[in-house]
């Protein structure tokens, strides 16, 4: 069995680069493992100053339920949890998500979460220009969660960005991969690719 895990900030591509690998190695029929689905419920939501919801420190995730699924499933175990949707009034959907000789664990504290981090057997992170970052979860936040730029921009320079710099930056280092999102991302997945090529289980199923 062979996990990777792929950590990176807001908007940088990391869920892109998950779905690439997961298609590129199809023949493995891959467990996705995304952190996003232990959001914790909006009443447990730390907030700032302003009564805002900081959903970019490592206490929005439950991380103890997070853990201990994902060792489940090193482990062999199927899991069960329920799909994030942001839209709290979208109905939640129960999915099953089975072992693989291939896991792919990807979300915003893979490397600060040490019981996470020590699982892996490869660490991404996903490198890209600020900039395009804010662009990107200016998108995403218009069109598919309803905010308006302003609560965007007040966010990205409160909660992302100084989330980013304590809980994500310093952890850059114990990535085995940095693959940069940007011009340079055919020519990084074609490397990463090689990269992978040793370590990836030898039975495929």
């Amino acid at each position: 069995m062979t996990v990777i895990g792929i950590c990176g900030g807001s908007g940088s591509g990391k869920t892109t680069l998950l779905n690439r690998l997961a298609e590129h190695y199809k023949e493995y029929n891959p467990s996705v493992f995304s952190m996003d689905n232990y959001y914790r419920p909006i009443d447990e939501q730390t907030t700032d100053e302003k009564g805002v919801v900081n959903f970019d420190l490592p206490t929005a995730l439950d991380q103890e339920r997070l853990e201990n699924d994902l060792k489940k499933l090193v482990n062999g175990e199927s899991i069960e949890v329920f799909e994030y949707q942001f839209n709290a009034n979208h109905k939640h959907v129960l999915i099953t998500i089975d072992p693989s000789e291939l896991i792919i664990v990807e979300g915003l504290f893979v490397f600060e979460y040490e019981q996470v981090h020590s699982l892996l057997d490869y660490g991404i992170f996903v490198d890209v220009d600020p900039s395009i970052q804010l662009d990107r979860r200016i998108y995403r936040d218009q069109e598919s969660r309803g905010y308006t730029r302003s609560e965007i921009l007040y966010q990205w320079e409160n909660h992302v960005v100084p989330c980013y710099e304590k809980y994500l930056a310093p952890h850059e280092t114990k990535a085995d991969f940095i693959y940069h999102n940007d011009s340079r991302s055919e020519n990084d997945f074609k490397r990463l690719l090689s990269a992978l090529e040793p370590i990836l289980p030898q039975h495929k199923s």
